[in-house]
């Protein structure tokens, strides 16, 4: 079982993955936030590392962002 530590690392790697994705493709937050059907408030925690989410919000990510998985989750 990973650590909290190793959790939250793996949480800021997956914000930053998100992230990098995101501006990338000239997205605002705001914009993504509309576009995945979440709060702006939510992206930015889910960017920042500070939430752990639901696979479903997960399959809207990737969708939205229209990556690989491995773009968002790939070496963790």
């Amino acid at each position: 079982m990973p650590s909290n530590k190793q959790i939250q690392a793996q949480l800021k790697k997956f914000g930053a993955n998100v992230r990098r994705e995101r501006t990338g493709k000239g997205i605002t937050q705001e914009q993504f936030a509309e576009l995945v059907d979440l709060n702006i408030r939510t992206v930015q925690k889910i960017e920042a590392g500070h939430i752990n989410i639901l696979i479903t919000t997960l399959m809207r990510i990737q969708r939205g962002l229209g990556c690989p998985w491995n773009r968002l989750v790939g070496d963790m």
